[in-house]
């Protein structure tokens, strides 16, 4: 079964839809207002994470048409929540931790950080302040957390466990996040989309602006790009991947095949790089572009590397 992306949410410094993506995009500007997106309501102490997934999230079920004035326009159990973050509140529990080092003791830790030390905080946010009452997860899987949340979101609507998922990559920029990461700027941003069953898209006569197919998770992007191909040696119209040390010399590629590699363009982009990959798809597909997209996340030098094909929906 193939799932129909129907909705994109993103919050980046440069971006306003997924067009943006494709060609040359200017990153200097403000960090993202949250507060500006989505007003100050239910964001005070929250983590920037959180919040950046928060307005993100918003944005996401609005274009869907999923979300609006009056609330859910579903059942709030028909959407999954999967969110993948590597270091959303990271911060938070080393603050934790060196408050406990240094007192000894827990009871110097502030209650409102409390919460924020869960790994699920992100993900059971967004379902509390959504009413988003499906299956809740958050991936934490490296470099290709983002095209693996993607996956676990299609996986849970062919079983039946949710009719639609909201798959949400988020990291935030700090000095402990740089600091792990090695990395001089993190993307501070987030990126969503909606999944959706196409039975239940086709009900509320919601389009589709993408087709999921096959997905695959390789030890190298070569190999990633060779399997996405399947028998029939399918070339991509258009691929989001690694630069051109690795993979642009494999015959799967043929000649100009369009790359975009958003990889590094805000920063160490983590675990929202897959679900960015996702989002410009659409955007290639909005301008008319033909399919199959070949999404990859992971280079050869990472535990592994996630492959995602998307494909042009049908016109309505």
């Amino acid at each position: 079964m193939s799932t129909l992306v129907t909705g994109v949410g993103l919050a980046l410094p440069g971006v306003r839809s997924p067009e943006d993506l494709l060609g040359r995009i200017e990153v200097a500007g403000d960090a993202v207002d949250p507060a500006a997106r989505i007003g100050k309501k239910g964001l005070k102490y929250r983590d920037r994470a959180t919040q950046l997934a928060l307005c993100c999230a918003d944005e996401a079920l609005r274009d869907a048409g999923l979300f609006g004035a009056d609330g859910l326009s579903v059942d709030g159990e028909t959407i999954a929540v999967i969110v993948a973050s590597n270091y959303g509140n990271v911060d938070t529990v080393c603050s934790v931790v060196e408050t406990i080092a240094a007192d000894g003791a827990a009871s110097g830790i502030s209650p409102m950080d409390t919460p924020n030390a869960s790994s699920n905080v992100i993900a059971s946010t967004l379902a509390i302040k959504y009413g988003l009452r499906g299956p809740n997860l958050m991936i934490c899987n490296g470099a290709t957390s983002g095209l693996d949340a993607v996956r676990w979101a299609n996986s849970l609507i062919a079983a039946h466990r949710a009719d639609r998922a909201l798959v949400l990559g988020v990291e935030p920029d700090n000095e402990i996040v740089r600091r792990l990461t090695g990395a001089d700027h993190v993307i501070d941003g987030a990126a969503a989309i909606v999944l959706e069953h196409p039975a239940a898209a086709a009900e509320r006569g919601a389009p589709g602006r993408a087709v999921v197919g096959a997905s695959v998770r390789t030890a190298g992007v070569r190999d990633c790009l060779e399997r996405l191909s399947g028998p029939e040696r399918t070339a991509p119209a258009a691929w989001f991947g690694p630069g051109a040390d690795e993979g642009l010399d494999s015959a799967v590629l043929g000649p100009g095949t369009p790359h975009h590699e958003l990889a590094g363009v805000w920063g160490e982009e983590s675990a929202v790089l897959g679900v960015l990959q996702c989002a410009g798809a659409v955007g290639w597909f909005a301008g008319g572009g033909a399919g199959p997209v070949f999404a990859l996340a992971g280079r050869d030098h990472d535990d592994a590397t996630a492959g995602l094909a998307l494909l042009r929906p049908e016109p309505v």
